[in-house]
């Protein structure tokens, strides 16, 4: 009799091992794969709120970052269940075709233009649309992403609504084709001028000891306004997009919680984003 007992307890045991392992590999499977523009990434923002998400509801998340172009593709190919970006237009339209649903507005900051502290165009306060004008009559040298980003889109934008055309034509426009750091730091080696989003300018002055070679020289338009929205890949697009995890990483970063963990996200004692979930 006793002897079965131990045999039980030990099968019982092992019952509840193998349960423990299940619930464990379960767990694991809770990965939410995102993409999401450079800024979120290169900022360290997402590296702060990754490990609070987990903790709050047991996915990891997992992103790619790209530019927006490059992330809404993503989506469309189902590659990916959700997505944080920053282009409003090109976001509705992922919307309307139907490969979008939950849209969100979570978070903003502004863009700027930055260039030389010695400013060799004087743009130094001006609005944007004399300071694009200037960069044109002048042909300063400005750098621009190129890579249908978010960033990207917008500076084209501005140069349209600022009535100047033809420009990526012209030697003193010049398309790196890469992230925004990266163009950043061509602009500083070229002496030139470029639009960035303020996170990231924050982020390079920081990389730079607070003491950078390029500045911001132009801000505070109200072109310059920089919404972040996330929102789910549809699962009627993409059957196997995990819905259900999209669909809480969107009300988690919209939460209390992670609204406050945004607006306290700072570098240099500047905060690189401003929450505004709604």
């Amino acid at each position: 009799m006793h002897k079965f007992f131990k045999i039980a307890a030990m099968g019982l045991e092992l019952l509840l091992v193998i349960a423990g392992l299940t619930a464990v590999a379960a767990a694991q499977d809770k990965v939410l794969q995102m993409a999401t523009t450079t800024s979120t990434d290169n900022t360290g923002l997402l590296d702060d709120l990754a490990p609070k998400f987990k903790a709050a509801t047991g996915i990891e998340l997992r992103w790619v970052a790209v530019g927006t172009g490059k992330a809404l593709e993503l989506g469309k190919n189902c590659d990916v269940d959700v997505l944080l970006v920053h282009a409003p237009g090109a976001e509705k339209q992922f919307v309307a075709d139907g490969y979008g649903v939950d849209r969100t507005q979570l978070m903003y900051n502004d863009f700027v233009i930055m260039g030389p502290r010695n400013d060799p165009a004087g743009v130094k306060g001006k609005k944007v649309a004399e300071a694009l004008k200037v960069f044109a009559e002048k042909k300063v040298p400005f750098m621009s992403r190129g890579d249908n980003s978010g960033t990207h889109k917008l500076e084209l934008a501005l140069w349209r609504q600022n009535g100047i055309s033809g420009i990526d034509q012209e030697p003193w426009y010049v398309q790196t084709g890469q992230g925004m750091l990266a163009t950043i730091n061509v602009a500083a080696e070229r002496g030139g001028y470029t639009l960035t989003d303020r996170g990231t300018f924050i982020k390079y002055e920081d990389t730079m000891k607070g003491d950078p070679p390029l500045v911001i020289l132009v801000e505070g338009d109200d072109q310059l306004f920089n919404q972040y929205s996330a929102m789910a890949v549809s699962p009627a697009k993409c059957p196997k997009a995990q819905y259900d995890l999209a669909k809480q990483f969107i009300h988690w970063m919209a939460s209390p919680a992670a609204q406050k963990a945004i607006g306290d996200f700072k570098l240099l004692g500047k905060p690189l984003f401003t929450a505004n979930a709604r």
